[in-house]
């Protein structure tokens, strides 16, 4: 079920929306036209879930480009909602634009609310009255910043809601789509949905916010998380791109694979390399793409995947792909996929005390003042991303070295490239050991 939140650009929908999901997920900054695409957050209300659709700021006035495809992101999130919430200025009064916005909903076929917003202090109730000229019935009070209407606002969107559906028993596979900006993020991901689900600019930037869009691919539920480009710190000198940065690394953290993407006509860059890195530290697989393969000339890409391999510890694929044509798009995700379900899967214990006994048996482990570390016992403790145990007679016979050979033998055997493994360490002393 999904409400889609539209309103005049600045009116405060942004604010609304982190105010009823109780988040703080949807960008805000006092600039208008921040939010540009559309964007889902979750919500609940009385045991009622729900997403809410926020919104670019719609002019219908405007003949810009950029805002010109803000109106069709809002369009299509009216198309998909059930519900409109209709967002206006109550402390700027009725505008030419609200007009126009409520001719094109009274147009349409989903019930529609009208919020106005900004009413901080009883006192300043009676400015909600103006907007009954709108004809979409009696306007709601509310104060993003104070919270007040806010339950009541609820239990109008929730009423007007239809009965919830049951959710489907398989997990989505999450895929966080992140890269530098302008490296053609937003139109890989229209090129997987096979429409201009997000906007897409030459102008570096255009996405600010982390935008989850679900689909199927071959019967597995997917949720692709569009995300801000990321900048080296010292570059990130507005708060709106502080932010966005921000949410970036939390798409990341709530992923199950990273799609890092790359520019082919630069190779993969030391701030690509970063970016990997920032994605592998929170713990979900890692893929890297080469966009724009189409437009490379003489790229060698034997030499970018040696590069990659001898910088990054856990070694990620390196794919091709061209968001333009089409190309390599397909295997992109049946990589993805296969990269969660390996971040998923457990391996049996037995199975891996044979892997234990075949390390050993191709590199001795190492040895302290004439005592050598034996390897006990292994077991796989954790998923998502996979983490192990293995008991060992004496902790501090073991060396970094051995450690790293054990990782890499793991993923060779288990194909773990690109997945952050975790393995303890945990001393269990050995009644065959004298030490």
């Amino acid at each position: 079920m999904k409400v889609a939140v539209i309103g005049y650009p600045n009116v405060g929908k942004s604010s609304l929306v982190n105010r009823l999901s109780e988040s703080r997920e949807a960008v805000v900054h006092e600039r208008p036209g921040v939010t540009r695409d559309r964007h889902e957050l979750p919500a609940e209300w009385n045991g009622r879930r729900f997403s809410l659709i926020d919104t670019g700021g719609m002019d219908l006035a405007d003949d810009d480009a950029l805002a010109s495809s803000i109106r069709d992101q809002a369009r299509a999130a009216l198309s998909d909602a059930e519900v409109a919430l209709l967002v206006v200025d109550a402390k700027a009064g009725l505008r030419p634009g609200d007009h126009d916005l409520a001719e094109v909903l009274r147009r349409g076929d989903v019930p529609v609310v009208v919020a106005a917003n900004k009413i901080d202090a009883g006192a300043e109730m009676p400015y909600a009255a103006e907007f009954h000229a709108l004809g979409l019935g009696d306007p709601m009070p509310v104060s993003a910043a104070q919270g007040l209407g806010t339950g009541d606002l609820l239990d109008r969107l929730v009423d007007l809601l239809p009965e919830d559906e049951p959710e489907p028993p398989d997990r989505p596979v999450r895929l966080a789509v992140i890269g530098r900006p302008n490296v053609g993020k937003s139109s890989l991901v229209n090129r997987i949905l096979g429409e201009e689900r997000v906007i897409v600019s030459e102008v570096a930037g255009t996405t600010r916010d982390a935008i989850d869009l679900p689909l199927e691919v071959d019967g597995r539920r997917l949720v692709l998380i569009d995300t801000a480009g990321l900048r080296r710190q010292a570059k990130v000198q507005e708060s709106v791109e502080y932010f966005t940065t921000l949410r970036s690394r939390r798409a990341a953290e709530r992923a199950d694979v990273a799609v890092v993407v790359c520019d082919a006509t630069d190779g993969v860059t030391a701030q690509d390399q970063r970016v990997a890195e920032l994605a592998m530290q929170s713990g979900c697989a890692t893929v890297l793409v080469l966009n724009k393969w189409d437009a490379q000339e003489d790229l060698d890409l034997e030499h970018e995947r040696a590069k990659v391999g001898s910088k990054l510890r856990l070694r990620p694929r390196v794919l091709t792909a061209s968001a333009r044509t089409g190309r390599g798009v397909t295997r992109l995700l049946t990589e993805a996929i296969v990269l969660a379900d390996r971040s998923a899967n457990r391996i049996p214990t037995p199975e891996l005390n044979r892997f234990v006994a075949d390390v050993v048996a191709q590199r001795q482990p190492p040895q302290r003042h004439g005592h050598r570390l034996r390897l006990l016992y292994m077991a796989q403790i954790g998923e998502r991303p996979p983490r192990f145990a293995i008991s060992v007679n004496a902790r501090n016979r073991l060396t970094r070295d051995y450690a790293y050979f054990v990782e890499n033998r793991l993923r060779e055997r288990y194909r773990l490239q690109g997945v952050p493994v975790i393995i303890d360490f945990v001393e269990k002393r050995d009644r065959r050991d004298a030490a």
